[in-house]
């Protein structure tokens, strides 16, 4: 069946012209029905079209369609591929968290891609100008439902989806690996049984041999990686001895480079016809490799493969491996949801892995089905091989995943009191009863329905009003008459941010402390000030960084970078988490940590943001705008004297450092210097002009004191006004006085243009008293503007 007869004016939307066996069977359900489709099928037997045909179907009728990828780096690759669409003058716009959101781009777009958690997030604001798009979808694919068993994303998959049903009920199709318990996801999105298709191996476009290898587990987790790694060779050897292919899944990037230099030393002892040194041309192509260690191995037949290279490279090394020219192929897992690169033959040597937050964890069997379904090369290969090497103890678990399957479960009881309490804070949910009507829309429900004993299902209302009850007490929720219920401050503030409502709780303790009241009396503390490190070590202990771990290699690093610093309240991970923010700000993260630093500063930086809006809300906007200096130096290094300078647009570390050398260290500087003070400093004429511009769109303020005395008689009393006045763009502004120390008032405004700040001079019993007025932006990196006026007592 040709595309052109099926879809004439989307012909050249499809990288084929004619539909497969499987395509075939689903066309109706897609193009002649509007009810939801869910379909499983094979690695490689031609999913993605289902998608195209169910994107084409609506696009024909003046739809959007919106595309849930299941990783973040898949959504790049998708922009990508249907450039095909965008010839055809439809737009494709990608929503990730990574990019700066276009709402009028998101709103005019045709096809839609996102993750499922970015999804999530805008859903959760869908009442805002900036995200109302996500109201106005038509059909939403899923692409791998399957992780809705995914430990920590499927809950989030699966909310998801039914609140966007909800808000707009687009037209859902799912789409999935070969999974035993299709009936329930088909049940749970209402898919009738002539739109829910289980394709089984018959479709494979290649047979697979699948099975489990095992290999002798030591004391040295190093020398097991070269154990694996020669079982692996061991495994594809013969293969590459007959001209096919190879694919090695390991557990990281740098796995994938050190095992690519060892594999092409044991091919040379093991004297394996490979490489193509002798081949001119491609000795040649090879120079355009960004990577020189990538560049030598390619030579030899043998490449790596992980997200942390350039798209040049990736690009090549996905181009000549589907050329024959690269044989053996190490990747890490993010390749088996992407680019459909199959081999005869794939080794997962790697079960387990380590993730920076949640320390040494065992591959989803979700990751390595997979994985081994890549195994077998359509047109060169009537059988692909697929082999898991693990140890002894594993062996039978992988068995019977490679036999049985894996059944599609909900993750949503883990995280039920935090997808509750964003629900309530949405308004979605008003009472006890809305609670059930909700849950009825989820999976959990569905499959509560099919394993009852499994779920507990008996006792679900029970163990909703317990998570409700539990909001209550941690100040998430209130209760009204006839069992209502409304989310607090905190509530929404959680949901907003994204935060385990443990976060939550910890942050309003350290708001407790930024106000001066006593969570445990209720007192009022006028001397009360956060530090840095009251932020950070709050931080730290998010219970998002729970499961970080510090490996014995790292102790000292950690030590050196805390000495003088006593924690006991915090064990060894958080230990780990804070000792990367504060080297992160002085930009000195020292080399033993810096492994898992990139994935605690990104994670942080969000909290931190997150822990600014809630000082902002219940402590101070002083402490506010200390979280968002510090925000400002973990994302940049920069020290705290000139952190303000990144507020300018255009100004990172390295520029920032560079003018706070000249002695320019805040945008008031700046501004002083000029255009042509900044070319001085060492900027480039244009460059100079655009920074110049932008310390003018922050807002900078003068104090003036007027008559402010210089002394006052003692026992007497008199008020003054002092004017702090706004020279720049308006702003939310802390206004702080203090008299020798102590707070004597604090204000929150949105400082236009001016305002006056009423201060009383009384002639204490003191030799002299200081009084310092403090303005502080919350929202800016900028640091507070001070000054301090002394009056001596006569």
């Amino acid at each position: 069946m040709e595309v052109a007869e099926v879809l004439p004016d989307f012909a050249d939307a499809f990288a084929f012209e004619s539909f497969n066996r499987m395509q075939r069977e689903a066309l109706p359900a897609l193009l002649e029905r509007s009810d939801n489709v869910v379909a499983s099928a094979p690695t490689a037997s031609g999913k993605t079209a289902l998608a195209e045909l169910a994107i084409c179907n609506a696009l024909a009728e003046d739809g959007t369609a919106l595309f849930l990828a299941p990783l973040r780096a898949l959504t790049n690759e998708k922009e990508a591929d249907w450039e095909r669409f965008e010839s055809l003058g439809y737009s494709v716009y990608v929503v990730t968290g990574e990019r700066d959101l276009n709402p009028r781009r998101a709103e005019r777009a045709d096809i839609l891609v996102m993750t499922p958690e970015k999804l999530d997030s805008a859903t959760r604001k869908h009442d805002s100008p900036r995200y109302s798009f996500v109201t106005d979808i038509d059909v939403c694919v899923i692409d791998e439902v399957h992780l809705l068993d995914a430990d920590r994303r499927g809950s989030v998959l699966e909310v998801t989806i039914s609140r966007l049903r909800r808000l707009c009920d687009p037209r859902v199709v799912a789409l999935s690996a070969t999974m035993p318990n299709i009936d329930d996801v088909a049940a749970w999105l209402d898919s009738p049984p002539e739109c829910t298709f289980e394709f089984g191996d018959e479709y494979r476009p290649v047979d697979l041999n699948a099975g489990v290898k095992t290999y002798t587990h030591g004391e040295n987790t190093f020398a097991d990686k070269y154990r694996r790694l020669y079982r692996a060779l061991d495994l594809a050897e013969p293969h590459l001895r007959e001209d096919g292919q190879a694919l090695v899944f390991v557990a990281s990037r740098q796995d994938t480079v050190q095992a690519a230099k060892k594999a092409r030393d044991e091919i040379g002892e093991r004297d394996i016809p490979m490489g193509a040194r002798g081949d001119y041309d491609f000795h040649t192509e090879t120079k355009r490799l960004e990577n020189d260690t990538l560049r030598n191995s390619a030579l030899d037949g043998v490449a790596f493969h992980h997200a942390g290279l350039s798209k040049n490279d990736k690009d090549l090394v996905e181009e000549w491996f589907k050329e024959g020219k690269i044989e053996l192929l190490f990747s890490t897992s993010t390749l088996a949801w992407g680019v459909n690169l199959p081999a005869r033959c794939v080794v997962i040597r790697d079960t387990k892995y380590h993730d920076p937050l949640e320390g040494e964890v065992d591959m989803s069997p979700l990751d390595v089905l997979q994985m081994l379904g890549r195994a077998g090369r359509p047109g060169y290969d009537d059988v692909g091989y697929g082999w898991v090497v693990c140890d002894t103890a594993d062996a039978d678990t992988y068995r019977r995943l490679l036999r049985d399957g894996k059944e599609i479960e909900s993750r949503l009881a883990d995280s039920l009191a935090t997808h509750l309490n964003a629900e309530i804070a949405m308004g979605t949910i008003t009472d006890l009863e809305d609670v059930m009507d909700w849950l009825e829309t989820t999976f959990y429900y569905v499959r509560g329905q099919s394993r009852p004993d499994d779920y507990d299902f008996q006792n679900l209302r029970r163990r909703v009003r317990d998570c409700l009850e539990g909001l209550v007490e941690q100040g998430f929720v209130e209760t009204g008459p006839e069992l209502s219920v409304e989310a607090t401050p905190r509530g929404v503030l959680a949901s907003t941010y994204y935060l385990r409502l443990e976060t939550a709780v910890g942050f309003a303790n350290l708001c407790d402390r930024s106000s001066g009241a006593d969570s445990e009396t209720g007192t009022a503390d006028d001397t009360a000030t956060l530090e840095a490190d009251d932020i950070l070590e709050t931080v730290a202990s998010a219970t998002e960084f729970d499961s970080v771990s510090a490996r014995q290699s790292e102790r000292d690093a950690i030590n050196a970078v805390l000495v003088g610093r006593n924690t006991p309240e915090l064990d060894a991970g958080q230990r780990k988490v804070l000792a990367i923010l504060r080297s992160a700000a002085n930009g000195n993260t020292p080399p033993d940590l810096r492994s898992d630093a990139w994935v605690i500063r990104r994670n942080a930086l969000r909290l931190l943001a997150a822990l600014r809006a809630f000082l902002e809300r219940f402590g101070t906007a002083h402490d506010a705008n200390l979280a968002r200096r510090l925000e400002a130096r973990i994302e940049n290094g920069v020290a705290d004297d000139a952190v303000g300078l990144t507020a300018i647009d255009g100004v990172a570390s390295g520029r920032a450092s560079k003018l706070a050398k000249e002695g320019l260290a805040t945008p008031g500087d700046v501004v002083e210097a000029g255009v042509e003070g900044l070319v001085r400093a060492g900027l480039g004429d244009s460059i100079a002009e655009r920074i110049y511009e932008g310390a003018q769109t922050l807002p900078a303020v003068e104090l003036e004191w007027g008559s402010f005395p210089d002394s006052v008689t003692t026992g007497e009393s008199t008020v003054h006004e002092v004017i702090v006045r706004n020279v720049g763009e308006p702003s939310t502004a802390g206004i702080r006085v203090t008299v020798n120390g102590v707070e004597m008032t604090a204000t929150t405004c949105y400082l236009r243009d001016r305002t006056t700040v009423p201060i009383g001079v009384f002639g204490a019993n003191a030799d002299e008293l200081e009084y310092t007025i403090s303005v502080a932006f919350p929202d800016e990196p900028l640091v507070p503007c001070e000054e301090t006026r002394v009056v001596d007592v006569v």
